[in-house]
């Protein structure tokens, strides 16, 4: 054992002593008890590690900047177009429905749409087709007068003639339930799922094929998303040399990095966003979106871990040179994916009973 291996070893052994816990306990206890009393004593707790939230903080500003610099320039993912769009949606389907409604964002749509249709380099097919679909069924409902009549021209005209062979394809705006397709899929054979999902960390040796990883995106791409941004992005590799690279960053994957065969990375893209109240949301959205990833995984033979990041500066800073990252990017966790081994050890890690997951109707009661 080297000499620094024995020092950490030391180390870790005074710290893992019971009355050094128990101090470093009643210390955090103390400190955070005076940071925590109201909001202007928490400010200055906040203030006084800097470096904490000092990434998160740059992602975010930089976020904004890039969200209002692309206004002007198409985008494949077109954020403003896309949140447009869904607000619209939503609004067709209220009940009851106004005669007349989105006045305070309808020209701005029309705007994006016609940004987007200038450049056919950037046109993600789907995005195209829907907000065309959504926008021709939002001038077909309200009722128009002079200025909307003119932004119904303009869409049209960006639009242009509609290509015959999309009226045998499903319309994308706004239906009826009762239009969905039938349910195949029972609770039982769901919950059969679920239970047979299990975080695998020891794959065969064995190339996990493109195309079963995108059919499983095909099932991911499908969670919930607010107003449907999908603000993230799945970062794969399965090139060896760039698996090597990138698995070996994580604490998590201390261990078993070297029997990964493709590594994700989830990257959450703050610059969806014009404002900071929504910075949370790249990590709900792709949390959700990475649950239906893994459970179509697990029905095409392959099985997933999800590897933690934590937010340290050291890693962040190799990640970020590793793989290519903007300031405004975030990663939020890696994955592990690969053919899992029959012989290899899976973790049963039990789940908290209901009693201690849930709650009904609990609340303080109502002012009198």
């Amino acid at each position: 054992m080297s000499k620094l291996n024995v020092i950490k070893r030391r180390v870790q052994l005074f710290l893992a002593r019971p009355a050094v816990r128990t101090a470093s306990e009643r210390g955090n206890r103390a400190v955070l008890g005076v940071l925590t009393a109201n909001r202007v004593t928490a400010t200055i707790g906040f203030w006084l590690s800097p470096f904490g939230f000092n990434r998160e903080r740059y992602a975010v500003l930089t976020g904004k900047a890039a969200y209002h610099r692309n206004q002007r320039r198409p985008a494949a993912t077109s954020p403003r177009l896309r949140r447009n769009v869904h607000r619209l949606e939503k609004a067709l389907i209220m009940e009851p429905r106004r005669p007349v409604f989105a006045l305070d964002y309808i020209e701005e749509t029309v705007e994006a749409f016609e940004a987007y249709q200038r450049d056919p380099a950037a046109i993600d097919p789907s995005l195209a087709r829907w907000s065309e679909d959504v926008l021709r069924a939002y001038f077909d409902a309200v009722e128009q007068d002079d200025h909307l009549a003119a932004l119904h021209d303009r869409f049209l005209v960006a639009a242009g003639d509609r290509d015959p062979g999309l009226a045998l394809e499903m319309d994308h705006s706004p239906f009826q339930r009762k239009q969905s397709p039938e349910l195949s899929v029972s609770y039982d054979a769901l919950l059969e799922l679920a239970m047979r999902r299990r975080s695998v960390r020891w794959f065969e040796d064995k190339p996990v094929p493109r195309e079963l990883v995108d059919q499983a995106l095909m099932v991911g791409r499908q969670s919930p998303s607010a107003c449907n941004r999908q603000p993230f992005e799945y970062r794969i590799f399965d090139d060896p040399e760039l698996v090597k690279r990138v698995a070996s960053l994580p604490f998590g994957a201390a261990g078993y990095s070297q029997n990964i065969q493709t590594v994700v990375v989830m990257v959450g893209k703050q610059d969806n966003f014009f404002s900071a109240r929504d910075r949370h949301v790249p990590y709900i959205d792709a949390a959700l979106s990475a649950m239906a990833f893994m459970f179509a995984l697990e029905t095409l033979d392959l099985a997933s871990s999800v590897i933690n990041w934590p937010d340290f500066e050291p890693l962040e800073r190799k990640m970020a040179k590793a793989i290519g990252l903007e300031p405004y990017e975030r990663v939020i966790f890696l994955m592990a994916v690969g053919y899992p081994r029959s012989d290899g050890g899976v973790p049963y890690s039990a789940k908290k009973s209901l009693d201690f997951l849930r709650s009904y109707n609990v609340a303080p009661p109502s002012p009198t």
